[in-house]
């Protein structure tokens, strides 16, 4: 497999499917094409038409999309472990990847990931704070839920917490107050090994881009 990701200091999209392979230890080879370039989106056009990462390659088999990818390797790769073993876990943990797949939007503006910040502050708009509220009340239910099965969202690693890193990164860079539950939630997502690994390379790439660096 190969998967085509952005800036690992940026692109909260690529860490989502680049950490269920990573956490697997699937092989696959990690292709960078550095956002926000003078040539990235000629360069991305050899791998999708939607000129977006990340991109998984499967021999002929092209997948795109954050979540259609998670898919496709807990389908292909995973005999389903991509998700939780039991039904309702399982639907609970894809409604939750779908409304942070789909929802979000004064986080995913107003609070852009940027592993390399530390300590930035920013003001939280009426729409941010109403975000991180209902953030906090999905991490802190199902996390309160599934506590006994395991440390994970839903007790064992699946694609929900693949969906939520990106989001703790972003909290720890912006110091965004949370419950005791949720925080303790969001120190297990950073304390991960390979999302620790995605944060060391992250803070080493050369690239800035400008419209993501925020806050004082």
């Amino acid at each position: 497999m190969k998967l085509v990701i952005g800036n690992k200091n940026y692109s909260s999209w690529s860490l989502r499917s680049w950490l269920l392979l990573s956490h697997h230890e699937l092989p696959f080879e990690e292709v960078r094409i550095p956002l926000d370039q003078d040539d990235t989106y000629t360069t991305l056009a050899k791998y999708t038409e939607a000129g977006k990462v990340p991109v998984l390659q499967d021999g002929n088999l092209t997948v795109w999309d954050s979540l259609a990818i998670c898919e496709y390797i807990s389908e292909q790769y995973l005999e389903g472990r991509g998700w939780p073993s039991s039904v309702r876990a399982r639907a609970e943990a894809r409604s939750c990847s779908a409304e942070m797949h789909s929802s979000f939007p004064a986080i995913r503006g107003q609070l852009p990931m940027n592993c390399r910040a530390s300590q930035r502050h920013v003001s939280l708009s009426p729409d941010l704070a109403a975000e991180v509220v209902r953030m906090d009340r999905i991490w802190s239910k199902y996390r309160e839920a599934y506590s006994r099965f395991g440390p994970w969202l839903f007790g064992e690693f699946s694609i929900a917490d693949c969906m939520f890193a990106p989001v703790a990164s972003r909290f720890e860079t912006y110091g965004i107050g949370l419950s005791e539950m949720a925080s303790q939630y969001m120190r297990c997502l950073l304390s991960h090994e390979k999302v620790q690994e995605w944060v060391e390379q992250a803070r080493a790439e050369p690239e800035t881009i400008e419209m993501a660096e925020v806050g004082i």
